[in-house]
C-alpha cells in the first residue's frame, strides 16, 4: 500500500511542501555546503601557493590541492545544490509530491559515494590530474569510477525532476504553463542530461584505458568530448543561478518577468547554442580545422551569450517595475537605493548579477575571439574568467537563496545576523577583485597551471614584469578575503540549522497567498529607465574592454 503524501503549508510563502521532497532538498543542500567548505579549503591552499610571497605548497601537493579544488567546487558543490534546486522548483513550486522519493535517496547515495571515492583517490596523491584529467595523464581507475557513480546519481535526480513535472501535470496542481523558475530548472535539467551523456561517452572508455582494457585514447578527441561535459556543466550553473535570480526577485519584491515569452526564449538559447561556447577551450588545438574554429568564433557565438544579456536586462527590470509599482518613482534609481541591501538574500543575488555580467560575461565573450584566445588561453586569465562566472556568479546566487531556505525549510532563524549581512559583500568583493586581477596577470602572461610563476626551477630563466607579481599578490590577498566570506557563510548557515531559534508563526495568522514565484504571468507595463541606464553602462564597458583587447593584440602584431 502506497503511503499518502504528507504536505505542510509554509508560513512565509503559502506554498504546500511535500515532506519527502523537503527531506531530499535539505540533505542535498547540506551536503553541498559541506563540500563547499572542503573545496574552499583546497582553494585557499592553491591561492596561497600562487601568491609569490607566500608560495605555500611544494609542487606535488599544489597539483593535488588544485585537482581536489576543481572537482569539489566546479562539479560536486554545484551539482548537489542544483539537485536541491530542481526538487524545490518542481515539487515545492508546483505544490505536488515528488516522484519516486526512494530513488531520490538512491541518487543521493550514489553521488556521495562517487564524490567520496574520487576525493579519496586524489588525496592519496596518485590522481593529481586536475579537473580536466586530460589524456595521456592517467589517474587511478577508481578516480574515474567515482566520477561515473556521481554522474549516474545526478542523472537519476534529473529523471526524478522530470517525473515530478509529469505528476504535477497529471494531478493538475498548477494552472497554465509552469512558472518561469521551474522552466529555468527544466532547461538546466536538459543541459545536465546532455552533459552527463558526454561524460559517459568519454569517462567510461577512459576508465577502461586506465585498467588496460583499451590501449589508446586519442588526446584531441578526449578534449573535444570532455568539453561537451566540462563547459556544459557550467551552462547548467548559469541556467540554475538565473532561475535563482528570478526566484529571489519574485519572493522579495513580488516581481513578475517583464515578458515571460522573452525570458523563456532567452533560456532556450542555452540549449540551442550550448556547444558553441565550449569551443573556446579548443581554439588553440592544432588538430582542429580552421572551419571549426571560424564557425565557433563567428556571430554564432554571440547567440550563445544573447540569452544571458537578455536575463541581465530583464531581472533588474522586473525588480524596478515591482519597486515602481510600490511608489519608488523618484529619479532614475530610487527603486535600487530603496532595495533591501541589508538582506543577504537580495545583496547576494544582486552582487551575483553584477559580477557575473561585468566580469564573467564580458571576459567570456572577449576570450571567445580566436586571435585573443591564442594569447591568453594558457594563462591565468582563464581561471580568472571562470571564477567570475562560477564563484562570483553561481556560488554567490546559491548562497543568497540559502539564506531564504533556512527559515522556510529548516524552520530556523539565522544566527549572527550582522555577519549574515556582511557575508555577501565580503565574498563578492574578495571574489570580484580576485577574478579581475587574475585576468590582469594573465594578460601579462602569468601561466595558468604552473605552481611557480617565477619558474625558479626551469633550465632557462624567465622574468615577468613587476606588475605581474604585484597583481598575483593582490590575487592572494583577495582570495583570503573571499575565503573568509565563504567561511562566514558556512558558519552562519550550519550554525543556524543546528542552533538557530525555531521560527514561530502566529497561530491565528492565515497562510499568505502563494508568491508570484509559483505562477505564470508578465509584469504590467511599467517603464524601467534605471535598468536601461544600467544596460547602456554595461554595453559601454563591454565595447571599451573589447577595444582595449584588440588594441593590445594589434600591438603584438606591431600594427599599433
Amino acid at each position: 500500500m502506497v503511503a499518502k503524501p504528507v504536505f505542510r503549508t509554509c508560513g512565509f510563502t503559502g506554498l504546500k511542501i511535500h515532506d519527502e521532497a523537503e527531506k531530499l532538498i535539505k540533505i542535498n543542500a547540506v551536503t553541498a555546503i559541506v563540500v563547499l567548505a572542503l573545496g574552499g579549503l583546497f582553494g585557499l591552499l592553491v591561492a596561497l601557493t600562487r601568491w609569490p610571497t607566500v608560495h605555500l605548497l611544494p609542487a606535488d601537493l599544489f597539483y593535488l590541492a588544485l585537482t581536489a579544488h576543481g572537482i569539489d567546487i566546479l562539479i560536486v558543490w554545484c551539482i548537489f545544490f542544483e539537485v536541491a534546486l530542481m526538487y524545490f522548483a518542481s515539487s515545492i513550486l508546483l505544490q505536488t509530491r515528488i516522484a519516486t522519493p526512494k530513488m531520490g535517496w538512491v541518487s543521493y547515495a550514489l553521488m556521495v559515494l562517487g564524490a567520496a571515492i574520487t576525493n579519496w583517490k586524489v588525496l592519496e596523491g596518485n590522481s593529481s590530474v586536475m579537473m580536466t584529467s586530460y589524456v595521456p595523464m592517467q589517474a587511478d581507475p577508481l578516480f574515474y569510477v567515482g566520477l561515473i557513480l556521481f554522474a549516474v546519481g545526478a542523472l537519476i535526480a534529473c529523471f526524478i525532476f522530470l517525473g515530478t513535472l509529469v505528476v504535477a501535470k497529471a494531478e493538475k496542481t498548477y494552472e497554465g504553463s509552469i512558472p518561469l523558475v521551474t522552466f529555468g530548472a527544466l532547461v538546466a535539467c536538459i543541459i545536465a542530461i546532455y552533459t552527463i551523456a558526454s561524460g559517459a561517452i568519454i569517462l567510461i572508455p577512459t576508465f577502461l584505458w586506465s585498467v588496460g582494457l583499451i590501449s589508446h585514447i586519442d588526446p584531441l578527441m578526449y578534449k573535444v568530448v570532455w568539453w561537451g561535459m566540462g563547459h556544459s556543466s557550467q551552462q547548467i550553473n548559469v541556467a540554475a543561478h538565473i532561475a535563482v535570480w528570478y526566484a529571489i526577485a519574485a519572493i522579495l519584491f513580488g516581481a513578475k518577468p517583464l515578458s515571460e515569452k522573452v525570458s523563456r526564449c532567452a533560456y532556450l538559447t542555452y540549449i540551442f547554442f550550448l556547444q558553441i561556447a565550449s569551443a573556446h577551450h579548443l581554439l588553440v588545438e592544432p588538430g582542429l580545422s580552421s572551419a571549426y574554429k571560424i564557425f565557433n568564433t563567428s556571430y554564432g557565438m554571440y547567440l550563445a551569450v544573447l540569452g544571458s544579456m537578455i536575463h541581465g536586462l530583464t531581472v533588474p527590470g522586473c525588480i524596478e517595475a515591482a519597486q515602481r509599482r510600490k511608489g519608488f518613482n523618484n529619479g532614475m534609481f530610487e527603486w535600487l537605493r530603496k532595495a533591501p541591501w541589508g538582506n543577504p538574500v537580495f545583496s547576494g543575488m544582486f552582487l551575483s548579477l553584477i559580477l557575473f555580467g561585468f566580469l564573467g560575461g564580458i571576459s567570456g565573450v572577449t576570450m571567445g575571439v580566436e586571435q585573443i584566445n591564442i594569447m591568453i588561453h594558457n594563462t591565468i586569465y582563464v581561471p580568472g574568467h571562470f571564477h567570475a562566472t562560477v564563484a562570483a556568479g553561481t556560488t554567490l546566487a546559491f548562497m543568497a537563496i540559502t539564506y531564504f531556505l533556512v527559515p522556510v525549510l529548516f524552520g530556523r532563524e539565522l544566527i549572527l545576523p550582522g555577519l549574515a549581512k556582511l557575508q555577501p559583500y565580503l565574498f563578492g568583493l574578495g571574489m570580484g577583485v580576485f577574478s579581475l586581477f587574475m585576468m590582469g596577470a594573465g594578460t601579462l602572461g602569468v601561466s595558468r597551471r604552473h605552481w611557480d610563476m617565477a619558474f625558479s626551477d626551469a633550465p632557462h630563466a624567465f622574468a615577468h614584469a613587476p606588475a605581474a607579481f604585484l597583481m598575483m599578490g593582490i590575487v592572494g590577498v583577495a582570495a583570503v578575503v573571499a575565503v573568509v566570506g565563504g567561511a562566514l557563510f558556512v558558519l552562519v548557515i550550519v550554525g543556524s540549522v543546528l542552533f538557530g531559534k525555531p521560527v514561530v508563526h502566529a497561530p491565528a495568522a492565515p497562510a499568505p497567498a502563494p508568491s508570484p514565484v509559483a505562477s505564470y504571468g508578465n509584469a504590467e507595463h511599467v517603464a524601467v529607465p534605471g535598468t536601461f541606464a544600467l544596460a547602456l553602462l554595461f554595453l559601454t564597458v563591454f565595447v571599451l574592454y573589447y577595444f582595449v583587447n584588440w588594441k593590445y593584440l594589434a600591438s603584438t602584431w606591431i600594427m599599433s
